[in-house]
């Protein structure tokens, strides 16, 4: 059996399903990320696991132990609210300390066990600190500490890094796994932010309405969306309607390229095509455009081309040479296994 096991865990209020049929198995020291628009039912998933919310049905087994039903202080778990939620009061080393007092572990071991978190998360030098003199990113450090100090065998994160400006943001995606790994915690995590999801979990779970859409490695869920919410809610995409006529996929305009089979002849589908999986080029290509509009990301051009098949989204590394200038014509070319197929009644 799976360290984790997470059965039909469903929350009912009034008439509407927060949270439907949830089912997942994660094994020890895995990293889980549950994505997903807000009100999809990703932190009522987290909320019941922790015990803060009495699922409305639904079991929750920890190492084979039914947990669904103990209190939330006798589920032993470590959390990380998106506020930190520190004691204003406490110093650095009082806070972390916090979980392993109320456990009345003696203070030499309390001591030793909260050196050693400190030097973990790089705040050793921070102890005699209070919160308010502290980055938010050394907060958010502190807060990760205080949940894993008391050993947990599941850590349940709550959007920790939504307070954060973008650059501390994705260094500490980066030292929160690094933090992980170390100590070969069970993860599992709550964002709205697909590429905080997709850089540091093992696996994503993503949730529309309170269900479960696609579980799957980050590469796979990117590469092989299963559905059209999938698609276009995990990174950017263009989504083409066509129907498969003689072995190919024929597109508007008339325009065929080659997709996957097994699909029934004149069957109704959806092209997935990636911006960065197209090229620019001067001529040839599948087919021709003119490029609307252009925007600058650093590492990236995006550039929105006019072309047959409507008006498409191309993303082309930034290498240092000259863009495309706006209202030139190109040609759009893409390699034969870049293009996704999803059934037409998945819009």
């Amino acid at each position: 059996m799976s360290f984790l096991v997470i059965q039909g865990l469903s929350k009912r209020y009034g008439n509407v399903d927060a949270l439907a049929d949830f089912d997942l198995s994660v094994e020890r020291g895995e990293f889980i990320s549950l994505l997903g628009p807000s009100g999809c039912g990703k932190t009522t998933t987290l909320q019941a696991l922790a015990g803060f919310v009495r699922a409305t049905r639904g079991t929750v087994l920890l190492e084979g132990r039914d947990i669904t039903h103990v209190p939330p202080e006798r589920r032993g778990l470590g959390i990380v609210f998106q506020s930190y939620a520190l004691f204003p009061h406490m110093t650095v080393a009082g806070n972390v300390a916090f979980g392993l007092e109320m456990r009345g572990v003696p203070p030499a071991e309390r001591q030793r066990r909260v050196d050693r978190m400190l030097e973990l998360v790089h705040l050793a030098e921070y102890a005699a600190r209070y919160p308010r003199e502290l980055s938010g990113g050394q907060r958010q450090r502190v807060a990760v500490a205080r949940a894993l100090v008391i050993e947990p065998p599941v850590l349940l994160l709550d959007e920790p890094l939504s307070n954060l400006d973008a650059k501390l943001r994705e260094a500490m995606q980066f030292e929160l796994r690094r933090i992980q790994r170390k100590l070969g915690t069970t993860t599992l995590m709550v964002t709205h932010d697909q590429s905080e999801a997709l850089s540091i979990s093992d696996r994503v779970v993503v949730m529309h309405g309170g269900r479960i859409q696609q579980v799957d490695a980050p590469h796979r869920l990117y590469e092989h969306p299963q559905s059209r919410f999938i698609s276009g809610f995990v990174g950017k995409t263009n989504l083409l309607r066509g129907h498969w006529r003689d072995g190919a996929l024929e597109l508007a305009g008339g325009v065929r390229v080659a997709a996957q089979g097994g699909h029934a002849e004149g069957q109704a589908l959806t092209a997935v095509l990636r911006p960065e999986k197209i090229a620019l080029r001067a001529q040839g290509g599948q087919v021709c455009g003119r490029i609307v509009e252009r925007f600058f990301l650093g590492s990236q051009w995006l550039y929105r081309v006019d072309c047959e098949l409507g008006e498409l989204e191309v993303a082309c590394a930034n290498d240092g040479r000259a863009p495309w200038a706006e209202q030139s014509e190109v040609a759009l070319d893409w390699p034969p296994d870049a293009v996704r197929v999803l059934p037409a009644q998945e819009e």
